[in-house]
């Protein structure tokens, strides 16, 4: 019989993972991958890095699976970026970035260490039980080979577990009935998503864009006049998270509750040193 999952276990888990699988898009080292093989906006290269596993995609299928980006910004990238570097391109570009950038973060003992094969194997054996239906970002990247150094079989796995949420997360935003901006400014205003700062320089969206949005919260009861989070905006929030749970349970409860706080760790010691050797930028995170 096995043992139950603590609550929350499962997003705790996924919360380090997840981070481990963003540090790429604040890398130096992708930047340079991309601009190699001609890629050189920022946007561009996060759409093409990001939407690479589905293929030769077009802006309507890379903004129904990122989101909360704007399409005009999405469409001025794609498709234009698959004609200077296919997906396969980009695939190997991006593989060669995600190894620069953990041997540089991590360092090469920590890399060669048993503790990082042991994060991977549990974080593979996680991902053994996502489920591919309804989450087309997912799919696409179990489609792809899992690398054979610990280090980048670690990087594949904490990708296909953020995207496998990430789809069933979509899905639960959209029953909520809040819009691409209303996700971005609510989740703003718990204080654990990114500045309105931050949200408005990479997603597309302008000043009156977000302003409108707050509006629409407020008339939903959801914002306050200062726009913080009223108690049924905060609920909504807990609401979504702990919805997004249930239908992101079946890796961790795959794994079991020994396996799942054994690679909680294992990945939060990976992510310390990550921060440490500044993985993310200042002031990205909160509410200012």
């Amino acid at each position: 019989m096995t043992t139950p999952l603590p609550e929350r276990a499962g997003r705790r888990c996924h919360n380090v993972l997840n981070s481990i699988a963003a540090t790429l898009y604040f890398s130096p080292d992708l930047g340079r991958e991309l601009a190699d093989i001609g890629i050189e906006d920022s946007n561009g290269a996060y759409f093409a890095t990001r939407a690479a596993a589905m293929g030769a995609v077009g802006p309507g299928t890379v903004t129904a699976t990122f989101y909360n980006f704007r399409h005009e910004l999405i469409a001025e990238h794609v498709p234009a970026v698959w004609q200077v570097a296919s997906p396969e391109t980009v695939l190997a570009a991006r593989t060669r970035a995600v190894d620069a950038t953990l041997r540089r973060l991590l360092g090469e003992d920590v890399i060669a260490s048993k503790e990082l094969a042991e994060a991977a194997d549990l974080a593979l054996r996680a991902a053994e039980a996502c489920g591919r239906s309804a989450r087309p970002l997912y799919a696409a990247h179990a489609d792809l080979p899992v690398p054979d150094a610990p280090h980048l079989a670690l990087y594949h796995a904490a990708t296909l577990l953020r995207e496998h949420r990430g789809d069933g997360h979509l899905a639960v935003l959209l029953d909520a009935e809040l819009d691409p901006v209303e996700a971005l400014v609510s989740h703003t205003a718990t204080g654990r998503g990114m500045t309105p700062k931050w949200a408005l320089g990479t997603r597309g969206w302008s000043r009156g864009d977000w302003e409108a949005a707050v509006a629409r919260l407020r008339e939903r009861g959801l914002l306050d006049a200062e726009g913080e989070l009223t108690d049924a905006g905060t609920a909504l929030r807990k609401d979504i998270e702990a919805r997004t749970d249930r239908l992101d349970r079946a890796p961790y409860e795959h794994l079991g509750a020994a396996g799942v706080e054994r690679l909680t760790e294992l990945a939060k010691e990976l992510l310390m040193t990550a921060f440490a050797a500044g993985a993310f930028p200042e002031g990205m995170i909160g509410k200012g």
